[in-house]
């Protein structure tokens, strides 16, 4: 079986070795750049057809080990598993239900691991999600305040207005807003340790009188018309399809007429919201996000068109995002020995592979990621928007 296998895998012409459980190990291209250690010897039959998360899994369950650049590592298994693997229709898409208590436990299970975990591979502001690159040589730290800067000129923020940070994370956002653009923002989440962390650092740098945060689902948000603008960075993708009405009426509600929404997030790549295939979904499904659910782009724009939010701008930071990921899972790659001390070696494994493998994905068109900017008209059906973009990039 093994003479096979290994014969049939030679066919492949991948840069790939495989170190064997015996000892021995067979090239599976010429000059190899990536090596997968095989521990389990029932791993070599399950590589007939190498599912994308069943490789995940194994390296997980340390049944397999990498060496080498754990990015090329994940291009190689992508071409290893679309070769051999033929691509399947899962069937309807099983939407999964959303309550508060399995809400605040996915989002525990996520963003409680550890700040300093975080700390390690994020930029110093702490900022968890896509950057800004003006240029291609731009830092992470630099890209990701132009992130910040480039919502919030979206946003046409002003001195005195009050802003609400739905999934405000570890605060970066608020802070920034506050500082630069002297807004009152309240920032709300369901992660106890990003909650803590960003109330010390708002404390630290003296913005107490303009950031309020708080512990809190935005389905117990109270009263109307609160605010004058409205922001949510990388918290849709949690919402779950059959709540995204839902999310979306309280955000109408909570906007005062002639305000603006921001929504940032992932979106799917099929229209129906279903995950990308060959099992790179599903890891992330039993791994990473448990719960979480891609709304394709049509689907957020008609949810925020039918609770009388008029779409006004839509930009894909898709590339953006391949590059924000590749440097995150650079940044983790070179500190390993750190967070091993911060986490257990399956959380540091899932990372690993995770980081790499969305960095991947989001290069190669598996999913996208858009900022909506959407106004709530006021009741004569206007509003106070410039005529054209050019104010955002002045």
């Amino acid at each position: 079986m093994l003479a096979q296998l290994t014969a049939s895998l030679s066919a492949l012409k991948l840069p790939l070795r495989l170190s064997l459980p015996d000892g021995g190990s067979v090239d599976l291209g010429p000059s190899p750049r990536v090596e997968l250690t095989i521990h389990d010897p029932a791993l070599l039959q399950e590589l007939q057809a190498p599912r994308l998360d069943r490789l995940g899994e194994a390296f997980v369950q340390q049944r397999l080990d990498i060496r080498g650049s754990v990015l090329e590592a994940v291009a190689v298994a992508d071409r290893l598993s679309s070769l051999l693997v033929p691509e399947q229709d899962n069937g309807d898409v099983l939407h999964q239900p959303h309550d508060r208590r399995t809400d605040a436990d996915a989002i525990a299970y996520h963003y409680d691991l550890s700040n300093a975990f975080y700390a390690l591979w994020l930029d110093p502001e702490m900022v968890y999600s896509c950057a800004y690159f003006r240029h291609p040589d731009d830092s992470l730290a630099k890209a990701q305040v132009q992130k910040l800067d480039h919502l919030c000129r979206k946003l046409r923020l002003h001195s005195g207005e009050r802003l609400l940070d739905v999934g405000c994370g570890w605060g970066g956002l608020a802070r920034h807003a506050a500082r630069e653009y002297g807004v009152h923002v309240h920032g709300i989440t369901l992660s106890k340790q990003q909650l803590k962390l960003a109330s010390e650092r708002v404390a630290a740098q003296g913005l107490g009188d303009r950031v309020h945060l708080e512990l809190r689902d935005y389905r117990d948000l109270a009263g109307k018309e609160n605010y004058d603008k409205i922001i949510s960075v990388g918290m849709f993708e949690h919402v779950g399809h059959a709540n995204l009405p839902e999310y979306f009426r309280i955000l109408q509600n909570q906007l005062k007429p002639g305000g603006l929404v921001m929504n940032h997030g992932i979106t799917a790549h099929h229209v129906d919201g279903r995950p990308v295939g060959h099992g790179a979904g599903a890891f992330i499904g039993r791994y990473v996000f448990p719960h979480g659910e891609l709304p394709h782009l049509s689907m957020a724009v008609a949810g925020l068109s039918d609770q009388g939010l008029e779409v006004v701008d839509v930009e894909s930071l898709r590339m953006h995002y391949a590059r924000t990921l590749e440097l995150w899972s650079n940044n983790l790659e070179q500190k390993l020995d750190q967070a091993a001390a911060l986490v257990d070696e399956r959380a540091l494994r899932i990372w690993r592979i995770y980081l790499a493998g969305c960095a991947y994905g989001f290069s190669r068109n598996w999913m996208d990621i858009h900022q909506i900017l959407a106004v709530k008209p006021l009741p004569n059906g206007s509003h106070s928007l410039p005529l054209t973009r050019e104010d955002i990039y002045l």
